[in-house]
This record gives C-alpha cells, sequence and structure tokens, in this order.
C-alpha cells in the first residue's frame, strides 16, 4: 500500500512538474530565461515632427479639394441645380398666386357657401354645438388625421435622432448615468404643488377632450393640458416615478391604437357620405355629452396623440431617453 508523501518532496518529484505542465499553472520562463525590465520607448522631437509633416503632405495629396475635379464639379452643379430649383419654385408659387381672386371679389372664400354652410347647418349635420369642433372633426376630419400623422411621425423623428443608447457591462446591468442629474433633487415646494395640481390638470384637460364638441376646448387643447400635467409630475417626481406608469412602450400604444381608431372611424364616415348612404351612428341630442356622432371619440383619439406627443418631445430633448 503506497504511502502520502509531503507536499514539499511532491514538489520535487516529475509528476508534480508534470502535472504544472498539463495544467499551464508554471510559466517555464521564470527562472530559465533571463528577464530585464524595458526601457520606455521615447521619439526624439525631429523624429516626431518629420512623421507629422509627411502624414500632413499626404492628406494633402489625397483630399486636395483645390485640384480635385470630382469635388469641384459637384459643388458647381449643386449650386447650378439648387439655382434652378428656386428659380422655378418661385415662378410656379407667382402662377398660383395669379389665379387667386382680387381683394374683394366675389367669389372669395369668405363670400362663398361654404361659411354659410359651418354657421347654418353645421348643428343640424354634424350635432356638435361646438361650430370649430364640427368643421375640423367632420368637415374636414381628413385634414385633421394628416394633422395627427405629422404629429406621429415628428415623434418618431426625434426618436431616431435623439434616442441614446443604455451601456451595459459585462453582467448585462445598466451603467447608464443616472437620471437623477437632470432634475431638481427631491424640491418638496415643487412636488407638493404637483400633487395638488396634477390631478386637477389632468381631469381638466380630461374635461377638455370630452366636451369639446359642446364648447370650446377639443383634442388639440385637452391633449396639450394633459402633456403639461405629465410634464409636470416629471419634474417634480422624476423619471423613475413617470415611467411606472408612462413608457416609450405606453405611447407607441397609444399613439398607433388612436391613429387606427380615427382612421377606421373616418373610414366609414367617408364612405357612407361619398356613397349617399345614411349613417347608423345617431348624432344625439345637441348640448348632451354622448352627442356628435364620432366627433367624441375623434377628440378622445386626438387629445391622446397630442398628449403622448407633448410628453415624448420633452422627454427626449431632456434627456433622450424613456
Amino acid at each position: 500500500m503506497s504511502r502520502k508523501i509531503p507536499d514539499q518532496e511532491y514538489e520535487k518529484t516529475r509528476s508534480f512538474r508534470l502535472k504544472q505542465w498539463l495544467d499551464g499553472t508554471k510559466d517555464p520562463f521564470i527562472g530559465n530565461v533571463e528577464m530585464k525590465p524595458q526601457k520606455e520607448f521615447a521619439e526624439d522631437e525631429q523624429t516626431v515632427f518629420t512623421r507629422k509633416k509627411e502624414k500632413e503632405q499626404r492628406r494633402e495629396r489625397v483630399y486636395d479639394l483645390a485640384h480635385n475635379w470630382e469635388v469641384i464639379g459637384f459643388e458647381k452643379g449643386y449650386r447650378l441645380f439648387s439655382g434652378l430649383f428656386c428659380l422655378f419654385l418661385v415662378v410656379m408659387l407667382l402662377i398660383a398666386v395669379s389665379y387667386l381672386p382680387s381683394y374683394g371679389h366675389a367669389e372669395n372664400p369668405v363670400n362663398n357657401e361654404v361659411s354659410k354652410r359651418y354657421i347654418e347647418d353645421g348643428l343640424q349635420e354634424t350635432g356638435a354645438v361646438n361650430i370649430v369642433t364640427g368643421m375640423i372633426l367632420d368637415y374636414r376630419a381628413f385634414d385633421t388625421l394628416g394633422e395627427s400623422h405629422v404629429l406621429f411621425i415628428a415623434t418618431c423623428t426625434v426618436l431616431i435622432l435623439l434616442r441614446k443608447d443604455r451601456k451595459k457591462d459585462e453582467n448585462g446591468n445598466d451603467i447608464s448615468v443616472s437620471d437623477r442629474i437632470y432634475e431638481p433633487k427631491n424640491d418638496v415646494i415643487l412636488q407638493m404643488a404637483a400633487r395638488v395640481l396634477v390631478p386637477l390638470i389632468i381631469i381638466f384637460g380630461i374635461y377638455v377632450v370630452l366636451c369639446g364638441h359642446l364648447g370650446p376646448g377639443g383634442g388639440f387643447s385637452g391633449g396639450a393640458i394633459i402633456g403639461a400635467g405629465l410634464i409636470l409630475y416629471l419634474n417634480a417626481f422624476g423619471f423613475q416615478k413617470t415611467e411606472r406608469f408612462f413608457t416609450g412602450k405606453t405611447y407607441k400604444i397609444l399613439s398607433v391604437s388612436a391613429l387606427s381608431c380615427y382612421c377606421l372611424a373616418k373610414s366609414y364616415s367617408f364612405y357612407t357620405g361619398a356613397n349617399h348612404i345614411e349613417s347608423v351612428i345617431p348624432l344625439g341630442t345637441p348640448g348632451a355629452i354622448l352627442s356628435s356622432g364620432l366627433i367624441l371619440i375623434l377628440n378622445i383619439c386626438v387629445g391622446v396623440v397630442v398628449a403622448g406627443t407633448m410628453y415624448t418631445f420633452y422627454v427626449m430633448f431632456r434627456k433622450g431617453d424613456y
């Protein structure tokens, strides 16, 4: 039966040296090769100056814009095309203006039947007490749909241009700069004011959206009020608390849902109107909250898009990230 030898004796055996070689725990150069500390390499000033001068000469030869005919031709062509395009645009605008009726002419839009139709028949045809809301979300609902899409596209553009990528360490943990540097450090006065004002602001914004067909207001103004309330809450309590209920994903879902609902609702209205088909959606009793047909739903959709767009613009310009 073999006996266990001490560690000091075992380290002198060939088996131990073989094990070190297989495990890679021993550096074969230590103790076998003469090792001296290397001196720090330093170039003399003349060598550094010569290399920099050669680099500048190569750059001048490669990027010789003064004698590069491709660059010169492109610049001249670009200026010529820009001048011709501006001249063409000015001529087209002057031609279009020349066809406009003169001031005070009987065919001017102010003197035609459009405004008369809005004022005299607007309540009967749209069911909205507010003539402006009836005009924007019924007679000219297609224009309002385009404006809502412009807001959404503008927000997407801001997200593309200003969004910052999150930095992560080797373990996948977020190491981005704390967003507390972008906000006040627990301002007690601001937080107390926000606790009182934010609920009132948001409730008032919802009221303006829901009653836009009954009086002054609507989706645009009500959405702006709600967006201002969200911004005030963000300034008071910070991104961490605000993102518990409103994130970038929330905005995307709300915006896409609101725009899709608007498109579907008005597509139905456009189809029935264009084909002289009676709509099954009643206008209701003028003055009641549930009236004016689809205008109430469209106001809600516009308000959602405007509120989310205002808040998203503020967040992206301030922090660059949700």
